[in-house]
């Protein structure tokens, strides 16, 4: 069998959940009726047994090409063939009442013999349905879930698997309509397919017409732009890290992880590249999920959520399950959502203040923002696991009291330039601390960079983060240095490692691939810096990283050539979008409001 790459796959969704699309016209991955719901399509990690729906002509493997409609999010597979044209669009509509998948076939030329096998597999594969044929289709149930299918050609039923051969000719259209509803409900009318696919279609094109997209990178800011959408749970606005759980981070190896959860430190990236272009609507949404979701007693603070905002995301391994290429364990859930990473309180408190600047911090906002930095005034000075969850040993990252300091500083901020209440002498003492303890152990004056963590000589890509935050402006020769470094020793063909694995006692055996958000980091650091050439270049290289729709995964593989990790990506496509920015504006794009490095405290001293 082909070996697989994740950069075959495409995403559509509903903004509920998304689905998964091989370039072999197979849906293989679906979590119905959530994001973070079990998978009734999970062929993406076991492509033999747990669940896939494949629509192609018979006997062809990858598609000729393939495109999403214009700034939509429906996606069209065409393949040529000896006999004809034809073309599958998939899509879900919008979410208004059932969760829906459309699949279309449309003949283009001549005349092309198809097949459809659908294997639906509840519970990531380990529960077979109990399948009864209904009037055009079927109905598949086991235990809480219910599907139903329905069809414009006849279904059969072999080997515990559904599947049909028809041909379609030039100008003929053969639809399918995948519903699933709770099993203890009637089932609901299924979607009309040329209906839903006009609204949705209108739905897209409306929603893209809003941003603020433009010059040589348009394309791919809005491309990206609509994938963040279509990774929003629209009920709570919450934004999940990518819509898969344990694509690797490295081949055959245990970097895999369950990424189907809204992670705090996205709050700021998401915010500023939302605001940026011009979708306050979403950035209000992410920002009362925010609100919510902090909402409580301040050393309960989670470094990420469930879509709605729950707090307990138990990991547990699907042992049946053969991996990705092999790739094991398959994890679902997050045990990393207990540690304690000191960086999340300062990226609430930053997008807080963002959006205080921009299109208000919510009612209650300051409140919630007192008590935390009550707080962690009072733990910013123990060792945590870091941004990278590491499961290693805990210990003094330099990010993680960066952006304690940045927190203190958006205090100040607030203070000051709002006249809010609050103790902002005792903040700005806090921040100065911290800022001095950063700048004496943190530092490494004889190599002239900052480390990873103190103590250590080992680098860290989060220190491109430095001139962002506003600690120290982009030209400082500590910040050109610690560019420098990382460009020296922590690069692999140009790309941004986060760090190097095998020397900072991360608690995983092995490698894994150059990660792209912080590659995208280095781009900014750059323009920061002055040396806007080698930034663009690097960044055009980070286009060309993108798959044939536009999206990109966690890491790249240099030696192999391909995605690694979850995908799409937030991160990645976050970073993307400011980076982007960031060039057409000649490095001055910050939105409007954002707190700018020259009138930040850092960048004074």
């Amino acid at each position: 069998m082909t070996q697989r790459r994740i950069e075959d796959y495409a995403l559509i969704g509903d903004l509920h959940t998304a689905a998964m699309v091989s370039v072999n016209g197979s849906v293989d991955w679906l979590c119905l009726p959530h994001f973070d719901s079990a998978a009734c399509f999970a062929a993406m990690l076991d492509q033999d047994r747990a669940g896939r729906w494949r629509i192609a002509p018979r006997g062809a493997d990858r598609c000729t090409r393939r495109r999403y409609r214009g700034d939509t999010l429906i996606l069209e597979t065409e393949w040529e063939t000896p006999d004809g044209g034809v073309r599958v669009t998939d899509f879900m509509p919008v979410r208004d009442r059932a969760a829906d998948l459309v699949r279309t076939v449309e003949g283009l030329s001549g005349s092309v013999e198809m097949e459809l096998d659908l294997l639906l597999r509840f519970d990531y594969g380990h529960v077979v349905p109990w399948v009864t044929s209904v009037e055009r289709g079927i109905r598949a149930i086991a235990g809480p879930d219910a599907v139903l299918v329905t069809s414009d050609v006849p279904l059969t039923g072999r080997d515990l698997r559904t599947v049909a051969d028809f041909t379609v000719s030039a100008g003929e259209r053969v639809s399918f309509v995948l519903t699933w509803f709770p099993s203890h409900l009637p089932a609901p009318e299924p979607a009309d397919p040329q209906e839903a696919l006009a609204a949705t279609e209108l739905y897209w094109t409306r929603w893209s017409a809003q941003g603020r997209a433009y010059g040589p990178y348009r394309d791919a800011i809005q491309r990206s732009l609509i994938t963040l959408k279509a990774l929003t749970y629209e009920p709570t606005g919450g934004i999940v890290a990518a819509p898969t759980t344990s694509l690797p981070e490295q081949p055959d190896g245990p970097r895999n992880w369950d990424y189907r959860f809204c992670w705090l430190r996205d709050a700021t990236l998401a915010l500023q590249s939302l605001l940026t272009a011009g979708y306050e609507d979403e950035a209000r949404a992410w920002r009362d999920w925010l609100l919510r979701a902090v909402a409580g007693d301040p050393p309960d603070l989670r470094i990420m959520y469930g879509i709605d905002g729950r707090r307990r995301l138990p990991e547990e391994s699907l042992d049946w399950l053969t991996g990705f290429d092999g790739s094991t364990p398959v994890r679902i859930g997050n045990a990393a959502a207990e540690q304690l990473q000191l960086d999340v309180w300062g990226e609430v408190l930053d997008g807080l203040a963002l959006t205080r600047t921009t299109i208000g911090a919510g009612d209650d906002a300051w409140s919630v923002q007192q008590v935390l930095i009550d707080h962690l005034s009072r733990i910013w000075q123990e060792k945590d696991s870091g941004l990278w969850e590491v499961r290693g040993p805990t210990r003094h990252f330099t990010h993680s009291k960066l952006m304690s300091w940045v927190a203190a500083d958006r205090m100040v901020e607030g203070a000051r330039r709002f006249g809010l209440p609050g103790p902002v002498r005792r903040w700005e003492r806090l921040r100065a601390q911290i800022r001095r303890d950063i700048l004496a152990n943190g530092y490494d004056a004889d190599r002239n960079t900052f480390v990873q963590s103190y103590g250590s000589k080992e680098l860290d890509a989060a220190l491109l983060l430095i001139p962002r935050v506003g600690f120290l402006p982009g030209d400082d020769p500590r910040v050109i240095g610690t560019i420098d470094a990382i460009q020296r020793e922590l690069t692999v063909d140009g790309f941004v490692l986060r760090y190097r694995p095998e020397a900072s006692d991360d608690g995983l055996p092995g490698q894994e691939g150059v990660f792209l958000a912080c590659s995208f980091w280095m781009v900014d650091a750059l323009i920061g810096a002055g040396r806007r050439d080698e930034a663009e270049e690097l960044f055009l290289r980070l286009l060309a990283l993108r798959n044939d729709v536009g999206l990109l995964s966690e890491e790249w593989d240099v030696r192999g050539e391909r995605q690694l990790g979850n995908a799409p990506q937030a991160f990645s496509h976050f970073a993307l979008v400011r980076s982007a920015f960031q060039l057409l504006s000649g490095g001055t794009a910050t939105t409007e409001g954002r707190i700018p490095i020259e009138t930040a405290e850092g960048a004074r001293s």
